[in-house]
């Protein structure tokens, strides 16, 4: 009899589909992450920069301001994003934890628990059974964390990358309206911003719903929209500030 796994599919050739298909959807989610970060460090550092350039047209004011949202914000990216995925794998090593002792304690039960969710995905008892007894005699932990919990034991949440990531991207997203702001002439600068970070969003909103399947034009009119909202919020904002003086 073949070597089968849940799906009926020879072990290998499935367990090469599933490596291919988890290792592309980790991808694509650290992408879609660093699409969303940079997006965010572009609304809100140009929502910052836009709404000093109302008040002021200092060029040292505006750098300030923007390197200090940029800073602050990339790091408040980095430490939430941190703090996150560090609970989710606390959460990951308190699950395997347990399930390391289940497995040692109560072994058969276990390994009944294991025939019923192979079970569960369309295999009859027969070879859900030998399929649950043959992943149990491979990496009985392994077996348990993959289709009991959904976890993989060798590709846990690292906190620290996450953190990297967010920081970047974050910063990537934040250097384009700093630099618009700060770079053309007095007079070019609101122009050439409020026209960079638009077309910005117009690509970022493009690859996030090209990312989640999505169709592009709802995504980029929603993105444009709530960029141009932030800056238009923020310009009023700083121009009564600095017609009243403060």
């Amino acid at each position: 009899m073949n070597d089968a796994v849940p799906g009926g599919t020879p072990a290998g050739g499935r367990a090469h589909q599933e490596a291919h298909h988890g290792a592309l959807g980790s991808r694509l989610n650290w992408l879609r992450a660093a699409v969303l970060g940079a997006n965010d460090g572009i609304v809100s550092t140009a929502g910052l920069v836009v709404g000093v350039a109302g008040a002021t047209t200092d060029r040292a004011a505006l750098l300030t301001a923007g390197l200090s949202g940029l800073l602050a914000g990339s790091m408040s990216m980095a430490a939430g994003e941190y703090v996150s995925v560090s609970t989710q794998r606390d959460s990951e090593r308190a699950a395997l934890a347990l399930e390391r002792r289940e497995l040692r304690e109560q072994p058969e039960a276990e390994l009944e628990e294991l025939t019923e969710l192979l079970e569960r995905r369309g295999l009859s008892r027969e070879v859900a059974r030998e399929a649950a007894a043959q992943l149990t005699a491979r990496d009985a932990l392994r077996a348990h964390a993959r289709v009991e919990l959904g976890i993989d034991p060798d590709q846990l949440a690292n906190p620290w990358h996450a953190a990297g990531a967010s920081f970047l991207a974050f910063t990537v997203g934040a250097l384009l309206p700093l630099l618009a702001i700060v770079l053309p002439p007095a007079s070019w600068r609101l122009p050439v911003t409020v026209v960079s970070v638009l077309a910005a969003l117009v690509v970022t909103g493009w690859i996030s719903a090209g990312l989640g399947a999505a169709k592009p034009g709802r995504a980029v009119a929603r993105n444009v929209a709530g960029g141009a909202l932030a800056m238009g919020v923020t310009y009023a904002a700083g121009t009564l500030l600095g017609a009243a003086g403060v």
